[in-house]
């Protein structure tokens, strides 16, 4: 079996390097220093792609990657990377949020207090040969308001470190809990108050089309006289023409600059040149245990995903850390078959899919679960492209509504998953013909919107995944490999002629469960099979004496 290629484009630790050369069934290749163009004319063999920010993973070479599985970006931002695109790919997208998350906080409290303080200013005297004492007056930080713009793991961690400085801190995250922030002892506010009432203020958010130009002249007005900015976060969340008219204007006292909108910037970029501003390049990840940290991490999850050992810190599908795989993992197999065998039988456009959840699982975040139900349910009419990256945006495209449930209400299994699929009503139906199909849920009798079949799940013992009940008939079926699923009277007879019917044609019975909705009346059959049935075997099961209907699935 031929190796799974990884380039690796840009620098990157020699322990990550070493990490992925040292997995087998992988190829590892570095090429730095590529432009886009470059970079779109050689990724098509390549499976794994590694980059930290310069190299340019643009829509062009996403396009030409026709055989990418995964990005893997070295650090937290993702600026260079059209993840957009990767994503109607199917490519996973995934980052190294953790690993230089103290490295920048250190960073973000060195620009503070070395603006608060004057200290590159002074340093730069000092070395003309000058002893300026008097104009290199600094600010202390006791007492000072600091305002966080996001209050993510970096932000999290300037808090910390400021308060020890006797810092007040207020802060703006739409997503940080009022219980979270008061473990912090952060006060939350919205960013007006927090812009009139912060002496120094620090950003850490992504870069969006949201959070571009976040602060500009407007939030500049608002701010106190005096106002000190830090951004060792994203160049273009500070409007960087607006920060030096504010602070040639006085309005603010300095800022001190790490990322820049154009990088490098221009020799006389305004804001270099002001005497006020403490710039450095780009250096918040740039320590020895950042590098060799994002390195390691970056590599393991590029190895894990392509490998097929789970998916972590992906930004554009759910991401899991290595216990909640665990107990998840089982659900997510159970999902995907559970979803591939009811738009199986079902047939047709897919219309909704509904899922409920029940038992342990509900304590979880059950969106990797549900993204690997709409994986199965789509596959059958959408094709190999389709996967847990891209399967809520492809529904999203069809048109198919998705909903999720949890629910404690008492069922049959104490830890179960139940999916719903309605199909639209001008498709074909579910097992062939009208008088044929599945009889709909007892729930659904009464939609004329489309046709709706519910399949439901659960773990065995040893949690292996187990379909449990087809509608109202309840089986005990593994959804694995070929299976032949048969609608029946409940009548003696068929199951000797369909085991006959089958050893002569040598398609071995791997396992066979049945249920009925009442003895004598009608009956679903589940035979685990070895081989596919030909189609001319399967038209033979259909004429068998009590079979209404028979479908083989391939899971």
């Amino acid at each position: 079996m031929a190796p799974i290629r990884v380039l690796i484009a840009d620098q990157l630790s020699d322990d990550g390097i070493k990490l992925l050369r040292q997995e087998s069934g992988l190829a590892v290749d570095i090429k730095t220093g590529l432009s886009s163009k470059e970079l779109a004319q050689i990724i098509e063999p390549y499976e794994g792609l590694v980059v930290r920010s310069s190299t340019k993973v643009t829509a062009e070479v996403i396009e030409r990657a026709v055989h990418l599985k995964v990005i893997g970006r070295a650090g937290v931002g993702l600026d260079n990377v059209d993840a957009d695109a990767a994503t109607k790919r199917g490519i996973i997208v995934m980052n190294v949020p953790a690993g230089n998350t103290i490295s920048t906080a250190e960073h973000t409290c060195s620009m503070i207090l070395a603006l608060a303080r004057r200290i590159p200013q002074a340093q730069a005297s000092l070395k003309a040969g000058l002893w300026e004492r008097s104009k290199f007056v600094g600010v202390e930080l006791f007492g000072k308001t600091l305002g966080i713009v996001g209050m993510g793991k970096i932000g999290t961690e300037v808090a910390k470190r400021a308060q020890v400085f006797g810092m007040r801190v207020i802060a703006y995250d739409p997503f940080l809990s009022t219980e979270r922030a008061q473990q912090l002892d952060v006060q939350m506010m919205e960013l007006e108050p927090l812009y009139r009432e912060a002496d120094i203020i620090t950003v850490h958010t992504p870069l969006t089309e949201e959070t571009r130009h976040l602060i500009s002249t407007p939030q500049f007005a608002l701010m106190k006289p005096g106002v000190r900015l830090i951004n060792c976060a994203r160049g273009g969340i500070i409007d960087e023409q607006a920060l030096h008219a504010a602070i040639t204007s006085g309005q603010v006292a300095g800022a001190a600059i790490d990322v820049f909108e154009q990088e490098p910037p221009a020799k006389d970029h305004p804001l270099v040149a002001l005497d006020q501003v403490v710039c450095t390049p780009h250096l918040g990840a740039s320590t020895q245990e950042a590098q060799l940290n994002v390195a390691i991490d970056v590599a393991k999850q590029v190895a894990d995903a392509l490998l097929g050992r789970g998916i972590r810190n992906a930004v554009n599908m759910p991401s899991l850390d290595a216990q909640t795989l665990k107990v998840l993992q089982p659900y997510i197999l159970l999902g995907e078959r559970l979803g591939s065998l009811t738009a199986q039988l079902i047939g047709g456009q897919i219309a909704e899919v509904r899922v409920t959840y029940v038992g342990e699982v509900t304590a979880y975040d059950t969106s990797p679960i549900t993204l690997a139900i709409l994986k199965g349910v789509l596959q059958p009419m959408v094709g190999e492209n389709v996967n847990y990256v891209n399967a809520s945006l492809i529904a999203a495209e069809r048109g198919v509504k998705v909903i999720e449930a949890k629910s404690n209400r008492p069922e049959e299994f104490a830890n179960l998953l139940s999916v719903e699929v309605r199909n639209d009503p001008s498709t074909r139906p579910a097992m062939g013909g009208d008088s044929l199909r599945i009889i709909p849920s007892e729930r659904s009798q009464s939609r004329d919107d489309g046709r709706t079949l519910v399949l439901q799940g659960t773990l065995s013992a040893r949690r292996e995944p187990r379909i449990v009940k087809i509608d109202r008939y309840f089986v005990e079926a593994t959804p694995e490999g070929y299976m032949l699923i048969i609608k029946n009277q409940d009548k003696p007879g068929l199951i000797g002629q369909l085991g006959t019917l089958l050893g002569e044609s040598n398609i071995n019975i791997a396992g066979m469960t049945n249920g009925r909705d009442a003895p004598g009346g009608t009956a679903i059959t589940v035979v685990n099979i070895d081989q596919p049935v030909p189609p001319n075997v399967l038209d033979r099961v259909k004429t068998l004496t009590h079979v209404l209907d028979a479908k083989l699935i391939k899971l």
